[in-house]
């Protein structure tokens, strides 16, 4: 490696050092914040119902006449620390210390919070959509202080990097196998209620990582780049982005055509490219960040002015 690559290398590593320390208190706090409402959650709406959604807690569920689930959830998180240690590295395993030990302690704080919160559990698609809510919230607050509570979060890393598989793939091989198993103890109506509990998990997690998109991200390609640019530059005020491209089977050169739009505006784009090249491909995606501007060579996210 040369003193150049050793330099950039030093200097990304500083980088990262500084993100993982930055906002240390804060992210604790939102750690603590994160792990009691994981843990009331769990208390109120899924170990009295019975309802086995995945991971360490969804173990306790199916082994709360033989253990006491806080006791069994710090067994497993400690058992999974040790595989972290072993397959992922100190590093990996650091971030889920904390987690691990706070998730079991706020489960045995809040043990009897259904003697101070009567929760109606005679519905439970409500209970589960309630449920799933407040856990994916508090997962999300977790997973965005760079933590997490452990359990099988360590596992679906290991299980994701041997056998080369998506950390999505993972999720789902590994809470399916806990979910059916809670089947077989509390009956198939309840994986039904599991099943709903991780999409709205899923769906709560991003929207707390990411917020909600309120900008969309365009990818045009056109043959009339001109007029668009035009039409986007001049009528929409919006700044663009010019991508060089080549096709795939012609080989031909070409030009992508990107801005970002807030939502609220997208329908004057994509009918204003229709009316300008009813043939133009259009691709569009959510925006969730759009920071900074970059006018470096008249180009950069908000791109050509």
């Amino acid at each position: 490696m040369n003193i150049f690559k050793r330099f950039r290398r030093k200097k990304t590593t500083e980088v990262l050092k500084m993100v993982e320390k930055a906002h240390l208190l804060r992210r604790y706090i939102f750690l603590i914040i994160g792990t009691l409402m994981y843990a009331i959650a769990y208390n109120l709406f899924f170990f009295k119902n019975k309802i086995v959604y995945g991971g360490a807690s969804g173990i306790s569920i199916i082994t709360q006449n033989i253990i006491d689930p806080s006791v069994m959830i710090l067994i497993l998180n400690l058992f999974f620390l040790i595989l972290s240690f072993i397959f992922l590295g100190k590093k990996k395993t650091f971030g889920s210390v904390v987690g691990s030990l706070l998730f079991p302690f706020m489960v045995s704080l809040t043990t009897n919070i259904g003697n101070y919160i009567k929760i109606d559990n005679s519905n439970l698609l409500l209970v589960a959509i309630i449920g799933g809510v407040i856990v994916g919230l508090a997962a999300g607050i977790i997973f965005k202080s760079g933590f997490t509570t452990g359990g099988t979060d360590i596992l679906n890393q290991i299980v994701s990097k041997y056998l080369k598989i998506s950390m999505g793939t993972a999720v789902i091989l590994t809470d399916g196998v806990i979910t059916i198993v809670g089947g077989f103890f509390f009956g198939w109506t309840k994986v039904l209620y599991a099943i709903i509990i991780l999409y709205i998990i899923n769906i709560m997690i991003d929207k707390v990582m990411l917020g909600i998109s309120q900008n969309k991200a365009v990818y045009i390609t056109t043959d009339k780049d001109d007029e668009i640019i035009d039409y986007l530059l001049n009528e929409l005020k919006l700044g663009i982005t010019l991508i060089e491209t080549r096709g795939g089977y012609t080989n031909k050169k070409d030009q992508l055509i990107m801005c970002v739009v807030p939502t609220s505006e997208y329908f004057k784009v994509s009918e204003g490219v229709s009316q300008i090249d009813n043939q133009a491909v259009v691709l569009v995606t959510d925006a969730y960040q759009t920071k900074g501007t970059y006018n470096g060579k008249g180009s950069g996210i908000y791109g050509v002015y």
